[in-house]
């Protein structure tokens, strides 16, 4: 049985679907090419990332698939409901990248608490003959300890994030339509353990009390937070999106922004994937990555022997 994993996939991974006797493809085939290949190749389970779209015309289009696979969280680039209409199995891994996206999200906070995203850009080209005016410049930092960190959506990244903060000695609190407590356990070094019990609020109470704001939600059709939203987050508070592009209002946040009602934000994920806006991009006041929060070496071994096994169990049964 031939597997193609076209946005690639880690070797452990490859090496746990080859050992299981299935033979393992990681040619990229271009979107416009991959109908034709997998009815050529007699692919039937197709692993994809967030590059490869599996809509409903390929669906329609290759009836030998019998499975598709996500490697990572969110499913919005697979046509989920058609496929398993046609009774193909749709997979994916939504806690194995949990722990790398949330510290990409303290990376980013600490970052921009201590404008390391500004100094960063600045000391490479004025460091030598204005030292000084920078260290002036990027001295009122603040400290995150005793902080409030608001987590919007509390599924398996969220949780993540809570023990990091809590950890840090930051107020935990979250909004989720499904959860309104939460107990969390934190593991420390020498096998300790405690129990913390964390609050949930309501959308607009969040945004009003947390310092700090950091959205882990599915696509939506909408954002979640717009210019009333931003207008309820007390002046100089800050905001991560390391979940999807589109949950926040782009134009709203860089007025916010401007206007100084934000400190800073970080976003690892755009509206206009892979084209941000130019806007966003040469802001001051943002910190900036490429859409890069499961990827790290830990989270796509895990990420990959996680889909394998689901993979190997599941096509072993239509075999």
């Amino acid at each position: 049985m031939r597997i193609l994993a076209n946005d690639g996939l880690a070797e452990p991974a490859i090496t746990k679907l080859e050992s299981a006797g299935f033979e393992v493809l990681t040619t990229k085939v271009a979107q416009e090419q991959l109908i034709p290949y997998l009815n050529k190749e007699n692919i039937r389970a197709l692993l994809v990332r967030s590059a490869t779209q599996v809509n409903e015309e390929l669906i329609d289009a290759c009836p030998g698939l019998l499975l598709i696979g996500r490697a990572g969280v969110g499913l919005d680039n697979i046509a989920v409901a058609h496929a398993r209409k046609k009774g193909l199995h749709v997979i994916h891994t939504p806690n194995a990248s949990a722990n790398s996206v949330a510290e990409l999200v303290f990376a980013h906070l600490l970052g921009g608490t201590r404008f390391l995203h500004e100094s960063n850009r600045h000391m490479p080209l004025e460091g030598d003959q204005q030292f000084r005016a920078l260290k002036k410049a990027y001295a009122a930092g603040r400290e995150v300890r005793g902080k409030t960190l608001g987590i919007i959506g509390f599924g398996g990244i969220g949780e993540a994030v809570a023990r990091i903060g809590l950890g840090l000695g930051m107020e935990v609190c979250f909004h989720d339509t499904h959860r309104d407590r939460a107990v969390m356990t934190l593991e420390f070094a020498g096998g300790q353990q405690y129990d913390l019990e964390i609050q949930g609020f309501g959308l607009d109470e969040l945004l009003s009390r947390s310092d700090f704001v950091t959205l882990h939600v599915p696509a939506q059709d909408r954002p979640v937070i717009g210019s009333r939203e931003l207008g309820l987050m007390p002046r100089g508070a800050g905001l991560i999106n390391t979940s999807r592009g589109g949950v926040i209002d782009e134009e709203a946040l860089l007025a916010a922004l401007d206007s100084g009602h934000l400190s800073f934000a970080g976003l690892d994920v755009f509206a206009e994937e892979p084209r941000p806006g130019v806007r966003l991009l040469m802001n001051p006041d943002l910190s900036l990555s490429p859409h890069i929060g499961g990827s790290t070496l830990e989270a796509q071994e895990r990420i990959g022997l996680e889909l394998a096994g689901q993979v190997v169990e599941l096509l072993k049964k239509a075999d």
